[in-house]
C-alpha cells in the first residue's frame, strides 16, 4: 500500500515540485494538499489550480485534517507556518518532513517539543551531493588547522528572503564540528565597511542575490598558497522534493525524535 501524504503550502513553487514529486514515486500516495488561509488556492481542486488535468483533490485550509488521513507531511513553507504544523503532525502521528529554512532558536525548541512524539526529519537541504559536501566539510575541517580560513559562499534567487542559506549554515555547522567549535561564536556573516583583520578560527558566510539560481554553494579553505574549493550546484528544484519524499519514506516506522537527511542516506 503507497504511503498516504498530504504536502503543504501547495501553491508555492516547492509545494508544486513536492506534489510532483509523490505523484511520480509509486511508494506515494497524495491524499491532502494545504495552503495559508486567504489563498486563493482554497477549495479549487489541486491539478486545475496547477494548470493541469482535475485530480478530484481539493486544497484545503485546515492542515489536521488532511494530516488526519496521512503518515507524511511534506513541508516547505514559512518557520511559522512549520512550527505550527509540526504540532498539528505530532497529534496525527505523521512522519513531518520540513525543508523550510530560516529558524530561529524559539522555532528549533518547538521543534524539538514535537519530536518528543513524533517522527521529524528536518534539513537545510535533502539533496544527496549537498549532505555529502556537508560531510566532506567536516572531515576537510578536521584535517585542516586553523591556518586554513573557512569561507562559504551562496548564491540563490532573487526572490528567496532569507540569509544565510539553510543550506549555507548547515556547511558552515559542518565545518564547526570538524574544528570543535560552535558556529555561534565563529560566525562572521555579511562584512560591510572596515572591518579590521579576520579573525583565526572564524567561519565567514557571504550571500548572493540574483536571476533564477536554484542553488550554488562554495565551501572554501584558504591557506598560504593554496586554496580548497568544495562546490555544490543544483540546477532542477525537483532533486529537493525527490529527497523529501525519501525522507518521508524512510521515516515510517521510525521512533519518534529529530533526524536529518545524514540519517536518510546513513552518512
Amino acid at each position: 500500500m503507497p504511503i498516504p501524504v498530504t504536502v503543504t503550502g501547495v501553491s508555492g513553487r516547492m509545494g508544486q515540485m513536492l506534489v510532483k514529486a509523490v505523484q511520480e514515486n509509486p511508494e506515494t500516495e497524495l491524499v491532502g494538499a494545504t495552503d495559508r488561509p486567504g489563498s486563493d488556492w482554497i477549495g479549487r481542486d489541486l491539478g486545475e489550480a496547477m494548470g493541469a488535468a482535475a485530480l478530484g483533490l481539493k486544497v484545503e485550509d485546515d492542515p489536521l485534517e488532511a494530516f488526519a488521513r496521512s503518515r507524511a507531511v511534506l513541508d516547505f513553507t514559512t518557520p511559522a507556518a512549520s512550527v505550527a504544523h509540526a504540532g498539528l503532525a505530532a497529534q496525527a502521528r505523521c512522519v513531518h518532513v520540513i525543508g523550510t529554512t530560516g529558524f530561529e532558536a524559539g522555532h528549533l525548541a518547538a521543534f524539538a517539543a514535537a519530536a518528543r512524539h513524533a517522527t521529524i526529519v528536518r534539513a537545510g537541504n535533502m539533496s544527496l551531493g549537498v549532505n555529502l559536501l556537508a560531510s566532506l566539510t567536516e572531515r576537510v575541517a578536521k584535517a585542516l588547522g586553523e591556518e586554513f580560513d573557512i569561507e562559504v559562499v551562496e548564491m540563490h534567487h532573487k526572490h528567496k528572503v532569507d540569509a544565510p542559506s539553510g543550506t549555507a549554515l548547515m556547511l558552515g555547522e559542518a565545518a564547526a564540528q570538524g574544528r570543535g567549535v560552535s558556529l555561534t561564536d565563529a560566525m562572521v556573516s555579511g562584512r560591510d565597511g572596515i572591518t579590521g583583520a579576520r579573525e583565526t578560527g572564524s567561519i565567514g558566510f557571504s550571500a548572493i542575490r540574483g536571476g533564477d539560481v536554484v542553488g550554488e554553494h562554495d565551501v572554501i579553505f584558504a591557506g598560504a598558497g593554496e586554496r580548497l574549493i568544495l562546490r555544490h550546484v543544483a540546477t532542477d528544484r525537483m532533486l529537493f522534493a525527490r529527497g523529501a519524499v525519501r525522507a518521508a519514506i524512510w521515516g515510517q516506522e521510525k521512533q519518534p525524535g529529530e533526524y536529518s537527511m545524514a540519517d536518510v542516506l546513513g552518512l
